[in-house]
């Protein structure tokens, strides 16, 4: 029976919408184009270097296996610190098509990236900027 549920799962899966596909069916990232989504969408927000202060939202420098609600000195909402999600590419990818789907409850006020293509830009130029 569980058997049966997962392949179901599987089968119902595959039929998303490409804007909802996987990290591992994105296009290749694009770091400089992603530097101007994230001055254009994220750094009103956001700093992504280490070491920078807060805004808004927090400091983005070590992003990539962080969990959720966990940075000092933010007020995240219960929502997004009971989530517990472990940002990485996989993550990031899924949550920046619509954070608030994603994060139900979430106080980030942005209505995500519904391109493929600028998430992965994006996640190409967090990786190499939250170092």
């Amino acid at each position: 029976e569980d058997l049966q549920d997962q392949t179901d799962c599987n089968a119902h899966a595959e039929k998303r919408p490409r804007n909802m596909a996987s990290f591992a069916e994105a296009p290749e990232g694009d770091i400089a184009k992603g530097a101007k989504i994230f001055k254009t969408k994220c750094a009103q927000c956001h700093v992504a270097e280490a070491g920078g202060g807060h805004k808004q939202g927090p400091n983005l420098g070590g992003l990539f296996g962080r969990v959720s609600g966990t940075t000092e000195g933010v007020a995240y909402s219960a929502a997004n610190k009971n989530k517990g999600v472990k940002w990485g590419t996989d993550t990031l990818y899924d949550y920046l098509l619509n954070p608030k789907k994603y994060i139900p409850g979430t106080k980030m006020v942005f209505a995500g990236l519904k391109k493929p293509q600028d998430r992965a830009d994006l996640i190409a130029y967090l990786a190499d900027s939250t170092k």
